[in-house]
């Protein structure tokens, strides 16, 4: 199976804090498939640490009210162009983020409050025709 992967899943250090999600579920999934490793809102252009970013009206906007939307939607272009490339199978993104949540983002007002959507990415290979999973749903 060819599968691609949120980069912080795996340990890299590229998470909007600098840190990873590094998940042992995800590792364990994937081994003896093909990884192809992603980080949209890197490939985007933005630097690690970075403001945490929402999406507010379909619009992903970072907390100090600076629009980061081209970043994210270039990011999501190039995971697409990558996931066309390499005829993945899967998509195993991050949970909640603006950039790969899949089932659920946070709602915007960076209080922590969760509402069902997608973010940038994970909708654009969605609707593309890519399985898209949250880590979660391993």
């Amino acid at each position: 199976m060819r599968i691609m992967v949120s980069a912080c899943l795996l340990g890299e250090n590229c998470k909007y804090s600098g840190g990873n999600n590094r998940s042992e579920k995800v590792l364990a999934f994937i081994r003896g498939h093909e990884v192809f490793p992603v980080c949209p809102e890197v490939m985007g252009g933005l630097p690690t640490p970075r403001t945490p970013a929402e999406i507010v009206q379909d619009t992903v906007i970072n907390k100090e009210g600076v629009n980061v939307d081209q970043a994210y939607r270039l990011g999501a272009k190039k995971a697409l162009e990558i996931a066309m490339r390499e005829k993945i199978d899967m998509a195993i993104m991050q949970p909640r983020s603006p950039s790969c949540g899949s089932k659920e983002i946070y709602d915007g007002t960076f209080s922590g409050r969760r509402i069902p959507g997608m973010g940038v990415t994970a909708a654009l290979l969605k609707e593309n025709g890519f399985c898209v999973v949250d880590a979660d749903e391993l």
